[in-house]
């Protein structure tokens, strides 16, 4: 099947305290995800996240962890800035699907903060806030904060997930991963 591996105070659930939460942040279930929006790979397992809350909701917790490899993705650390600021508007999940959904519009830019900036404004963000908010010390903490649980949880690649403590080898697609869900889900 897939390849899971156990680790040691690996993130079974919401260890940082402001973790981005989307489902049941009860649930017997947690998926996290470490995430770099620029990365294609995670752009391309963006629908299969999305669609698995859609369909688990209230049977999932799904937590997304910023994990921006900025040596090799110019833009990265600054889409994670986005949607921290969008948060402090409570529109984090709304940005980071914006984010997602036009990734290959913004990911090679120069200004693309001007592309966030639009972002912003389309969720009917306030504009000063949100430029305000992108450059402060503590949306820049909490990037570095769910880094830093990262490095401490051996992820090195992105999209890197962890299924109730275990690190899973990505499931191919959608359906791999449902099953995997399901499979857990029935053990509860």
């Amino acid at each position: 099947m897939f390849g899971v591996a156990k680790f040691t105070n690996a993130p079974s659930g919401s260890d940082v305290n402001n973790d981005w939460i989307k489902g049941n942040r009860e649930a017997s279930v947690t998926i996290v995800e470490y995430s770099d929006f620029q990365c294609p790979a995670c752009g391309a397992y963006y629908p299969v996240t999305k669609q698995l809350v859609e369909e688990f909701g209230e049977n999932i917790a799904f937590v997304y962890r910023h994990f921006p490899l900025s040596q090799i993705h110019k833009n990265a650390e600054l889409a994670a800035q986005a949607a921290e600021a969008a948060g402090k508007q409570n529109k984090f999940w709304e940005m980071h699907d914006m984010i997602f959904e036009n990734q290959k519009e913004w990911s090679d830019e120069r200004n693309v903060k001007e592309f966030f900036v639009m972002y912003a404004e389309a969720l009917n963000l306030n504009k000063e806030q949100f430029v305000a908010d992108f450059d402060l010390k503590e949306v820049m903490d909490k990037i570095n904060a769910d880094y830093k649980s990262g490095l401490r949880y051996s992820v090195n690649a992105v999209p890197t997930f962890f299924l109730n403590g275990e690190k899973l080898q990505n499931p191919r697609n959608y359906e791999d991963f449902k099953s995997i869900i399901q499979e857990y889900i029935s053990q509860q």
